[in-house]
């Protein structure tokens, strides 16, 4: 340990001289290339659209020039409403079920299912959808020829622009962001070297369904509207928006006209917008009283540029306490003449390093910008859509995709963004309750979420046992949970989420069974998502069956970490032990014939060897069950199993595959997936979408699901450090092509931040902070450090 602090001093000292830590200050660090996406075009589709957001509130700028088209978004605009969606047919049909999985009668145990094993309730409407919030629409009068044109997103102030110079020498300047100090939208339109004010702006605030605006001669444009829940009895979601428009140059025009507002003899406007929901703050915001905050940012914004910069660099300041925790620099060869959509193309064929760098950054600023710690998790789409129906509900999968948002979060130094998670999983214990009761009988205790949640605490299987048979979804967020205590060391935060972890262990302790094959505690029925399998003598695919490989993986990490979080608190030591017994009699982890990793307990014959889901090396990553070192004979069948399954697949797979390649020590094959993950998504201009990468920076199932952006940021910073049990590998799977960088203050377990840099492929410096590092071992090629 001497030794250890003695070379940390040292190399310490080495890394201050040979390089500054802070990423902002290092003369050779490109923030044009790393920290910006820029386009030298309007956006033609919405993936082109540049996406703002506070946490709360978002806008997506087209950047338009005779006129720009915004997308506003709230992230509590949901549709439906929390029901009851027990099926008196389930917990009776349980047994039986049970029964013709111990016969090997899977086929007719999940025929049986799909009667009985589903959710009363199934209405699409009732369920919800995520929807967005308003169209904004500005419409400026005609302009000269455009002689030059960009437009950017700043990811280190999270504020965009787009600038274009007319033929007449004017310059039109549009600047946004979404402040996150008034919890307000701004939006400014300049005309500069431009002496008249005969401009006239018809600025539209509308919705495409379930409300209605009107404009106001004070400037001020209110919409507001109610979202179907789905019962013509129970009231939806009601929401309110209001814009107000402030001319900072002369004392403008306002003119309404139904829900339009007129703005004339002003050449430099600004529009501050708020809106709120009762979903998130109760019925109060039909008083108006949340939208203080509007007026307050006014007041302090006034009608001078002085005020609106005041604000602006309040928005900045607090946006860059969060970006600026944590840097990643690759040094490569980009070309910052290039456009972000020109990089993504040319990635293909031309080594980018830095391109690595961006897409990590773009990970992590997606992060804070979608969710805040007094709000929601990010969605399958952070927070933004543009439409009234978001695919797949804009919900929260509960079998990969909720827990991948929040991969980056941990190592990213972002540990407040972990509170709307834990916020939504604590909401959802009265209904997984009553759900673990209604579907597994009266014995069943704790609580349980299966394959898929929302804001109405859904916890039910879903409506196609194929897929929504899976009960491990709130067992897996609980990985989240004390996840959050490894890297932070919060006691306080334990003692909060252990009650829940203990409960969905209490679930499994009550409703596990014995098989009769082995006497195996197995989990039943249940599903590997989504993958089906032949069984001999029968010619369909079947899902339903008895402790998937991911559901043993799943289950034994949660009790060793209810194991764990009960000696760190001195509480419940009977429980424990109770739990270490019933660890001893789960099913092993197997290898089939051909040497890959079971995905059942039998070796099935997959319908899809090349299925996007690979639920079953879940103990590879995130878990910690699978390693190199500790668990050799099983990582060789996760590479067996990689190399079954393929580089291919959907935008998010492809992410989670990184992750797998990183934690197997292989950094050039994550490479390889990483290089499939940024392949255009758009490959022709009324092609279909193909998975990869949007020209904005997100990630194609397709369509567009963020998740595979935030698992693909966690994936770069899996190959620069690895944590497993208080264990600290550093360079753990650097790709070759990387040959020099540098990370700053990167989160690793124990409360520690570690910054370090390498040339040629070697480390040369390494440097680590904190309060407990007698508790964790870091390593370099093997080798303490």
């Amino acid at each position: 340990m001497i030794y250890m602090r003695i070379f940390s001093t040292i190399i310490s000292i080495f890394f201050l001289l040979v390089t500054l830590v802070s990423c902002e200050e290092k003369s050779n660090y490109n923030s044009s290339l790393n920290d910006k996406l820029w386009f030298r075009t309007p956006a033609k589709i919405w993936q082109e659209y540049l996406p703002l957001g506070n946490g709360r509130l978002g806008m997506m700028p087209s950047g338009g020039i005779a006129q720009e088209h915004i997308i506003l978004n709230d992230i509590s605009m949901w549709s439906g409403c929390e029901t009851d969606y027990s099926n008196p047919q389930a917990a009776e049909s349980l047994p039986q079920i049970r029964e013709y999985l111990f016969k090997g009668q899977n086929d007719k145990a999940q025929e049986l299912m799909y009667k009985t094993f589903v959710p009363k309730a199934t209405s699409c409407p009732t369920y919800g959808t995520y929807q967005m919030l308003a169209d904004l629409n500005l419409f400026f009068p005609s302009f000269p020829d455009t002689v030059s044109y960009r437009r950017e997103l700043d990811m280190e102030t999270g504020v965009a622009t787009t600038v274009f110079s007319l033929s007449d020498g004017s310059r039109i300047e549009r600047e946004y962001f979404c402040d996150r100090e008034h919890d307000v939208i701004c939006a400014r339109f300049r005309r500069l070297n431009y002496e008249g004010n005969d401009n006239t702006i018809k600025i539209l605030l509308s919705r495409p369904q379930n409300a209605t605006s009107e404009a106001f001669d004070d400037g001020s444009i209110v919409l507001v509207g109610q979202l179907p829940s789905g019962f013509d009895s129970v009231p939806g979601t009601r929401f309110y928006a209001k814009l107000k428009a402030i001319a900072l140059d002369t004392k403008a025009t306002f003119v309404p006209s139904s829900d339009t507002l007129l703005v004339s003899g002003s050449n430099d406007l600004v529009l501050v917008v708020t809106a709120a929901t009762d979903l998130l703050y109760g019925n109060e915001y039909q008083n108006k009283a949340d939208f203080m905050k509007l007026d307050d940012a006014i007041s302090h914004l006034g009608s001078s540029e002085i005020g609106y910069e005041l604000v602006k660099d309040k928005h900045i300041e607090y946006h860059r306490s969060l970006y600026s925790r944590v840097c990643i620099r690759i040094d490569g060869n980009g070309d910052e003449t290039l456009s972000t959509p020109e990089r993504i193309a040319r990635y293909a064929s031309t080594e980018d390093p830095a391109m690595a760098s961006l897409y990590y950054n773009f990970g992590r600023y997606s992060l804070i910008s979608s969710t805040h710690p007094a709000c929601l998790p990010p969605n399958l789409q952070g927070l933004w859509t543009n439409e009234c129906s978001t695919p797949w509900n804009g919900d929260y999968h509960t079998n990969i995709n909720v827990q991948k948002n929040h991969w980056p979060l941990e190592s990213a130094n972002l540990p407040e963004l972990i509170e709307p998670l834990t916020a939504l999983v604590e909401r959802s214990i009265p209904s997984g309750t009553k759900t673990a009761k209604d579907f597994y009988g009266p014995l069943a205790q704790g609580w349980v979420m299966h394959m898929m949640t929302n804001v109405w605490n859904f916890t039910a299987p879903g409506e196609h046992p194929s897929w929504g048979a899976t009960n491990t979804g709130g067992a897996w967020l609980c990985q989240h949970l004390y996840n959050h205590f490894v890297y932070t060391l919060d006691t306080a935060y334990l003692e909060r989420v252990y009650p829940i972890m203990k409960g969905v262990a209490d679930f499994f302790v009550s409703t596990m069974v014995y098989e009769p094959s082995h006497g195996w505690l197995v989990s039943a029925p249940s599903s590997s998502p989504e993958n089906q399998f032949y069984m001999d003598g029968y010619d369909k695919p079947l899902s339903v069956c008895m402790s998937p490989t991911m559901d043993i993986e799943i289950i034994s990490e949660l009790y060793t970490n209810v194991i764990r979080a009960s000696a760190i608190l001195n509480k419940d030591k009977d429980f424990a032990r109770l739990l270490q017994l019933y660890l001893s009699k789960f099913p092993p982890l197997q290898i089939s014939k051909d040497g890959y990793l079971q995905e059942w307990l039998k070796d099935y014959k997959e319908q899809d060897s090349h299925h996007r889901h690979v639920s079953h090396l879940y103990g590879l990553y995130p878990g910690e069950s699978i390693s190199i070192e500790g668990t050799p004979v099983l990582a060789e069948a996760c590479r067996q199993t990689l190399l079954r399954r393929g580089d291919d697949g959907t935008g998010w797979s492809m992410a989670w595959k990184m992750n797998f390649w990183a934690r197997l020590g292989d950094g050039d094959h994550a490479m390889l997936l990483f290089k499939n993950l940024l392949r255009p998504a758009i490959t022709a201009p009324n092609a279909p979408h193909r998975s990869g990468t949007f020209p904005n920076l997100w990630c194609s199932h397709p369509p567009f699901q963020l998740d595979g952006n935030f698992g693909g940021a966690a994936a770069i910073a899996e190959m620069l450090v690895r944590c497993r049990n208080n264990k600290i590998d550093i360079l753990p799977a650097l790709p070759t092509k990387w040959k020099s960088g540098t990370v700053t203050n990167i989160k690793v377990h124990g409360n520690a931040l570690v910054s370090f840099s390498w040339q040629d492929g070697a480390l040369t410096s390494f440097n680590v902070t904190g309060d407990n590092l007698s508790n964790l071992q870091f390593r370099y090629k093997g080798r303490k450090l």
